[in-house]
């Protein structure tokens, strides 16, 4: 029975003193001799401070386990710190390892040194501009995807950013046993900056991702993603899903033929004050001219007024406008309200909507000379991919002097009818695209087409430019002059003008048009 009062005796009792202290004695021996060793074993692999950190969180009870659990967590915890970073260049998603930071806190601050007051130092605060700013991504056909987006223009005039797409699909369900994952699809992008140097602080880039094949064969559906690289200099990148498509959702035969619309319109950003009245007469007199089977795509950046709203609705109902709120834009500084932006993202939005795409504003009136139709004329142009059209320029506020007339109630083509009568001068012109053959677009032409592009169409098509018209919130009639006879020039601030009342003659055709179709208006 001794040894039990032994067990007695070393939990505290006075009598059995001696058994007490010599237990105790071999345990502290052996717990400090444990101690010890890995302490001068952790002495030459790590700084001095984890060691103490070691040694406050070990355990004063008489059991030797607790300091060994407390060196092995810690170890652990330093491994998984360290699996945690990321084996790519991504800057996305990285942060601080807190367990690492906190190991290797030094104990006491470092000793200061001296700086060189000639050594300057360059603190960089927020960034200036993105390196790159999705505003769309389309697929172009079986194997080609377009992303459509603004990017820093210095970086891009004086740095060398460039990019690589990668096709993710998805997990195959018919595969034994989930298939594993699936293997992703690489290749390197091609870019084009389509605004002819006009960018401000930031440029229009499309990235264009073409694979070897479709990569969405299966129709699994997937992901396309982005790699943004900062430079060739560099391995840092941002990585992105531009596009996903799901499961059963690709369809081969969109984009061949018959499309669902003619003719497409493709508008830039509205903005500023826009009249609703030459809102009215532009949008009836061009439904007229492209007939039921066209739509229009308009691009709101602030100028869709109540008043200029009112005056689609009728139209947006109809199912023949489609408005997009682009107010978004204005935190980018792009050339004009960022259009060459708005006009590549219709582009390819829409790239098999149509046989053709059509890019002027709303102050301009396609015309057809000597009753031609429209069918007629593009029949002619069918073998080109694009073709320009010549402008002629009209005045913008003069108008005949009539006493007899109520100018308040004509429509601005019915009374401005003054055409700037000089020639030999290159002006703007405006242009039709088979969208389906264009990789990037202009806001005057496109110079990223497939195929033959032709200027020379003045005897087929012809727009009229109302210059700035659309911005005249009051009435456009605002100098008058006699009506000159024989062809005879009007010479008005040094320009000659010659009578031209070709669209005037049009407007009855295109007030009865709106009123069947969409009833009245604007009063």
């Amino acid at each position: 029975m001794k040894p039990a009062a032994v067990r007695k005796d070393a939990g505290g009792g006075v009598g059995g003193a001696a058994f007490s202290i010599s237990c105790l004695d071999i345990k502290s021996f052996i717990a400090s001799l444990v101690l010890l060793t890995l302490i001068m074993a952790l002495w030459q692999l790590h700084p001095y401070q984890p060691i103490l950190a070691i040694t406050r969180s070990a355990s004063s009870s008489c059991p030797l386990l607790p300091p060994t659990t407390t060196t092995v967590a810690s170890s652990l915890s330093t491994t998984t710190a360290a699996a945690a970073v990321p084996l790519s260049n991504s800057t996305a998603g990285r942060a601080p390892s807190t367990t690492a930071a906190r190991a290797t806190r030094p104990i006491s601050p470092p000793p200061r040194l001296l700086k060189d007051p000639n050594k300057r130092e360059l603190r960089p605060y927020g960034s200036a501009a993105a390196l790159f700013v999705q505003m769309g991504a389309y697929r172009g056909g079986p194997r080609t995807f377009a992303i459509v987006g603004l990017a820093s223009k210095p970086a891009h005039v004086f740095g060398t950013p460039y990019f690589k797409c990668e096709w993710l699909p998805n997990p195959d369900p018919a595969a034994a046993g989930g298939g594993g994952a699936p293997r992703p699809v690489r290749t390197k992008a091609y870019k084009m900056l389509p605004d002819w140097g006009y960018g401000r602080v930031y440029s229009v880039v499309i990235v264009n991702c073409t694979f070897p094949s479709n990569p969405n064969a299966g129709n699994r559906g997937g992901k396309l993603l982005v790699h943004a690289y900062y430079s060739t200099a560099s391995r840092r990148y941002e990585r992105f899903v531009a596009l996903e498509e799901a499961p059963g959702s690709y369809d081969e035969a969109r984009f061949r033929p018959p499309f669902p619309y003619q003719y497409l319109y493709c508008g830039s950003s509205l903005y500023g004050n826009i009249s609703a009245p030459r809102m009215r007469e532009w949008l009836a007199y061009h439904a007229h001219f492209f007939g039921p089977s066209s739509h229009f795509v308009l691009h709101d950046a602030g100028g869709v007024s109540p008043e200029v709203r009112a005056v689609l609705d009728p139209w947006l109902k109809a199912g023949r406008v489609t408005l997009q709120d682009i107010r978004a834009q204005a935190e980018y500084d792009g050339y004009y309200y960022n259009q060459f932006l708005v006009v590549n993202d219709c582009l390819h939005r829409y790239r098999h909507a149509a046989n053709w795409t059509f890019f002027f504003d709303v102050d301009e009136y396609i015309y057809l000379p000597d009753g031609r139709t429209l069918e007629e004329v593009l029949g002619q142009l069918e073998q080109y991919t694009q073709f320009t059209i010549e402008q002629n320029p009209m005045s913008s506020k003069l108008c005949v002097e009539d006493p007899t007339k109520d100018y308040s109630r004509q429509w601005g083509f019915e009374k401005l009818v003054f055409r700037n009568s000089i020639t030999g001068v290159r002006r703007d012109r405006k242009y039709a695209i088979q969208a389906r053959n264009a990789y990037a677009t202009g806001v005057h032409m496109s110079q990223n087409v497939y195929g033959r592009t032709t200027h020379n169409t003045e005897s087929l098509i012809r727009y009229y430019h109302y210059h700035n018209s659309i911005n005249v919130m009051e009435e456009p009639c605002r100098e008058f002059v006699p009506k000159p006879t024989n062809g005879s020039t009007v010479m008005f601030e040094g320009v000659p003008y010659v009578y031209d009342d070709n669209m005037k003659r049009l407007a009855g055709d295109i007030k009865h048009f709106e009123e069947v179709t969409v009833g009245a208006v604007y009063s």
